[in-house]
C-alpha cells in the first residue's frame, strides 16, 4: 500500500509540474520576457524532462515549507504565502539554468527569472492550488476523502 500512495504522489506532481509548468512558463517567456517562439518552445521541451526530474523534490520541499508555516498560522493566507516562497525560492535556480542551456541572453534571463518570481506570487498561489487539485485527481491520500 506504500508503494502505490508513493506512486500516486509522484505521478500528480510530475503531471502538475510538467502541465503547469508548459503553459505559464511560456507565456512568460513569449508575452513579459520577449523570447521568440522558437526559443519559447526549445525552452519548454527542455523544461519537461527537467520538471519531471524535480517534481516530486519540489513536492516535498513545498510540503516542508507549508508544515512550516502552519506552526505559524494555519489559515489560507499562511498557505498562501508559503506557496509563494516554495515556488520563489525552489524554481528560479532552475529556470536560469534551463534559459541558459536554451541559449537565451542574459537580459532575457534576467528579465524572465524576474518576471517569474514577480509574479510568483500569483504562480505560485495558483500552481499550489493545482498541485492539490491533481493530488486529489490521482487520490493521495491526504487529499480526498475516500467514498
Amino acid at each position: 500500500m506504500k508503494g502505490r500512495i508513493c506512486v500516486r504522489n509522484a505521478a500528480a506532481d510530475v503531471f502538475a509540474m510538467v502541465f503547469f509548468g508548459f503553459v505559464a512558463g511560456m507565456a512568460i517567456e513569449i508575452f513579459i520576457s520577449g523570447m521568440s517562439f522558437e526559443q519559447s518552445l526549445a525552452s519548454r521541451l527542455l523544461s519537461i524532462p527537467v520538471n519531471i526530474l524535480i517534481a516530486w523534490p519540489y513536492g516535498a520541499f513545498r510540503d516542508f515549507v507549508i508544515r512550516q508555516s502552519a506552526r505559524l498560522s494555519d489559515n489560507s493566507l499562511t498557505k498562501s504565502i508559503a506557496d509563494f516562497v516554495a515556488y520563489v525560492l525552489f524554481q528560479s535556480p532552475v529556470y536560469a539554468a534551463i534559459l541558459l542551456t536554451v541559449g537565451a541572453d542574459f537580459d532575457q534571463i534576467v528579465t524572465a527569472v524576474t518576471s517569474n518570481a514577480l509574479v510568483s506570487g500569483a504562480l505560485g498561489v495558483v500552481y499550489g492550488r493545482f498541485l492539490d487539485l491533481c493530488r486529489r485527481m490521482f487520490r493521495v491520500p491526504g487529499y480526498y476523502t475516500a467514498a
